[in-house]
Parts: structure tokens; C-alpha cells; sequence
């Protein structure tokens, strides 16, 4: 536990994200390794068939997860306020609410499965193993609801550690299942999909009790589950917000995955690798935005305007200092990086791949000051801007996949992210000019 209220505010911001950075770090090295094993063990058209459900599940597990990171923001905030009482109905009504979400999210993917794989144009030869394969995912949502608002409210209020160690269990775990599945069971990629969910069982088992023993102030009894209409909508207008600002995001890409789709199996499989090392170039981002979301929150709750607009300025930075990074690596091994995601020799794969990295890359400076803004927003109460910002990305990708894609097929898809970015930063950038929250003396 640790109060981002007082203190030097670079080493603050530093020491709670290096532990979210590994956490990344983790997911991102667990989902590459599944990726390599899936494609060396299973071959390219399993690979594919995972491929083409990303974009699908991405926006319903990234929604919950944008969901229960809106909750810790509130959750931060009373925290950062010294409200006790307030801050334990917070974390009540968090998983309370994450689990109706979780739930009802879970029967309606599972009912309209077959309808959303066909509306992302399937391919009909991996249509079969893309739906077994998204359908345990699907299954198992309500537990990686459940460990992401146990690890959200962790990071609330100021722990960033221990959910990297439940993590890192995890991340073990999924690899050592993996192969146990594939190799021994003969289960194929059911069977990484199932090792993916029991991993993550045992870490939110782990978590949750970790947290309960650990930190009496996040205790609750059922007199704080009871409904409280005003603290529900604040969680709602917070958490929605960030839920639909990551769904947003999520739908462009199902629209652009929907092109992508009936470019063929190859350019799946490079969008596929492509998109993996992206993850990893943009985990800055990721992890730099969590980082002010939660500061903010505590320093709002606190009073502390002045270290709010310090904080933004100084995560701004330090991501442009990554996004040279990222660029270097793209010039240099991109092909390296391709072929030890995906195994592939094939040259259209790797070829593709290594463009989309090379041109998209060039223009992360937008994009981290996208994520350092409307995270930063989420954090001192702005809960429009950011879904604005994240429509404009909607619709613009929905418009090039309907009509630059066609036309410029697989170049299309690359340039489509650059294009909305410059146009998702700009309302971001008036609004903090204009907020006056951000303009308000400290209290």
C-alpha cells in the first residue's frame, strides 16, 4: 500500500510502474509463447484460427478490464481522501457489479458466438477451431474479471507488486499448460485456451485471498454490498467510461480484423504476429496510462491539483523516450521478431509484418500522448473526452476498412492507426488545455 500523495513525483511514478511494466512484460511474454507454441505444434491454420478471434476477444475482456480499471479509479480516490467507509463500499460494490457485467458479457458472447465469427468474415476453414478456441476463452471470463479487479484495486492503492507476483505464477503456469495440453493431452488449441483460464483460476484465487488477509482497510462486510445509488454511479460513470473507451478501440480493430479477414490466411498470420510485438512496443503506454490513472485519482481525492499536471507531463516524457525504442528495434530485428512469434518462414508473413511495425512505429509519439491524456482524464474525473476520443477511432477505422482497405488492401491496415490517431489526439489536447479542474489551486 503506498500514498502517490507526497513524495519526489518522477520516483513515484517510476516505482509503481515497474512492477505494472514486468506484470506486461509477463502477459505479453506468456501470450507470445502461446502464440510460438500453437504455431510450431498445431501449424499456421490453428495459429490463424487463435488470430482470428483476437480482435473479438479483445473487446469484450478489454472492456471488462477498461470496466473494473474505472472502478479503482474510484476506488483511488477514496483512498487518496482518507474515507474509510466510503472506500470499503468502493471495493464492494466493484465485484459486485464486475460480476453482473462478467456474467451477463459471458451468455451473450457464448449464445451469438457463430453470428459475431461470421459477421468478422471467418474464414468457413478455421471458423470451427476459431469458435472452439474463443468459447472456453469466453467461458472463462468471469475469472479474469475477477483477478483483474482484485489486481486494479491493489494498484488503487499503491501496490503494484503483488499482483505481478500472482502474475508471474500465472504466466508459469499458462506455459507449463500449454505444452501439458497440446503435447500430452493431444488437446490442440482447446487445450490452450483451457490452460490460459486455469492459470488464471489459481492467480485470482491467490490474489483475492492475499488481498483480504493482507489489507484490513480493503475488508467488507455485506452492509457495504447493500445498493448505494450514489456510489454506483460514480463506479459506473468511471468505469463505462474506461470500458467503453477500451471497447472503442477494441470494435475499430474487429472492423478492421473484418477486412483483414478476406485478405487470406498469410496476412492473418502477419497481422496476428505484428499485432503481438505491437503490444509490446506500446506497453509504455499501457503501463505509464495505469500509472497516472491511479495518481491522479489519489491526488484528486487529496486535493493535489499542482502534482496532477506534473505527473501528466512527466509520463509524457518518459514514453517518448520508449517510443525511440520501439522505432530502433523496428528497423533493425523486425524479422527476427516475427519469426520467433510465429515460427514462420514464409516470407509474405514476415515481409508484412515487418512493414506494419516499421511505418506504425514511427508514430507512437501521437499515441503515448493519447494514453498519458485520456488516462490521466479517467484519473481527475473527465469521463467524456476519452470516449470521445476513442469514437473518433472508431469511426475512422470502420470508414478505412470499408473503403481504403478495398483499395489498398494490407497497406491500408497500416496506415489506418496512424490516420486516427491524429485525429483521437486533438479533442484530448483542447480539453486539457480548457479543464479546470486542471486549473484549480491545490486544496
Amino acid at each position: 500500500m503506498k500514498d502517490l500523495t507526497k513524495g519526489n513525483i518522477t520516483k513515484l511514478i517510476l516505482a509503481f510502474a515497474v512492477p505494472l511494466f514486468i506484470g506486461y512484460i509477463l502477459q505479453l511474454t506468456y501470450s507470445l509463447i502461446d502464440t510460438r507454441i500453437v504455431g510450431s505444434y498445431l501449424g499456421e491454420t490453428a495459429l490463424a484460427a487463435v488470430g482470428a478471434t483476437s480482435s473479438l476477444s479483445n473487446l469484450i475482456v478489454g472492456f471488462l478490464n477498461g470496466l473494473t480499471n474505472g472502478f479503482a479509479v474510484i476506488v483511488a480516490q477514496r483512498f487518496g481522501s482518507g474515507n474509510q467507509k466510503e472506500l470499503k463500499k468502493s471495493v464492494a460494490l466493484s465485484l459486485t457489479l464486475g460480476l453482473i457485467v462478467a456474467a451477463a458479457l459471458t451468455l451473450i458472447s457464448l449464445v451469438f458466438l457463430y453470428p459475431l465469427l461470421h459477421g468478422l468474415n471467418t474464414p468457413e476453414n478455421i471458423i470451427d477451431a476459431s469458435a472452439t478456441y474463443i468459447s472456453v476463452i469466453f467461458a472463462g471470463m468471469i475469472i479474469s474479471m475477477l483477478y483483474n479487479v482484485f489486481a486494479a484495486i491493489l494498484r488503487a492503492v499503491g501496490d503494484s507488486l503483488t499482483p505481478l507476483i500472482f502474475l508471474t505464477i500465472s504466466a508459469v503456469l499458462n506455459i507449463f499448460g500449454d505444452l501439458f495440453f497440446i503435447r500430452v493431452l493431444h488437446a490442440g488449441i482447446r487445450g490452450a485456451a483451457i490452460a490460459t483460464i486455469l492459470s488464471q483460476l489459481i492467480a485470482t484465487i491467490a490474489c483475492g485471498v492475499y488481498m483480504w488477509k493482507k489489507y484490513a482497510i480493503l475488508r467488507f462486510s455485506r452492509k457495504d454490498i447493500v445498493p448505494d445509488l450514489t456510489m454506483i454511479r460514480h463506479l459506473f460513470s468511471s468505469g463505462l467510461s474506461m470500458g467503453f473507451m477500451s471497447a472503442f478501440v477494441s470494435l475499430g480493430t474487429v472492423a478492421l480484423q473484418t477486412a483483414i479477414n478476406k485478405l487470406g490466411t498469410d496476412i492473418i498470420v502477419a497481422h496476428t504476429a505484428a499485432r503481438k510485438i505491437s503490444e509490446l512496443f506500446m506497453l509504455s503506454f499501457t503501463v505509464f496510462g495505469t500509472t497516472l490513472a491511479t495518481f491522479c485519482g489519489q491526488n484528486l481525492g487529496a486535493g493535489k491539483i499542482s502534482r496532477i499536471r506534473s505527473a501528466i507531463k512527466t509520463g509524457i516524457l518518459l514514453t517518448w523516450v520508449w517510443c525511440l525504442g520501439a522505432i530502433l528495434l523496428s528497423y533493425t530485428v523486425a524479422p527476427q521478431m516475427i519469426h520467433a512469434v510465429t515460427g514462420s518462414t514464409n516470407t509474405i508473413v514476415i515481409e508484412n509484418a515487418s512493414l506494419y511495425l516499421r511505418v506504425d512505429t514511427l508514430f507512437y509519439f501521437i499515441t503515448a500522448v493519447i494514453c498519458m491524456l485520456r488516462n490521466a482524464m479517467q484519473g481527475f474525473g473527465d469521463h467524456l473526452t476519452p470516449i470521445v476520443s476513442s469514437s473518433i477511432e472508431l469511426i475512422g477505422k470502420v470508414l478505412i476498412a470499408a473503403f481504403l482497405v478495398p483499395k489498398m488492401q494490407y497497406m491500408g491496415v497500416i496506415l489506418a492507426e496512424p490516420i486516427v490517431w491524429f485525429f483521437m489526439v486533438i479533442p484530448l489536447i483542447i480539453q486539457t488545455i480548457k479543464s479546470p479542474v486542471l486549473h484549480q489551486a491545490d486544496a
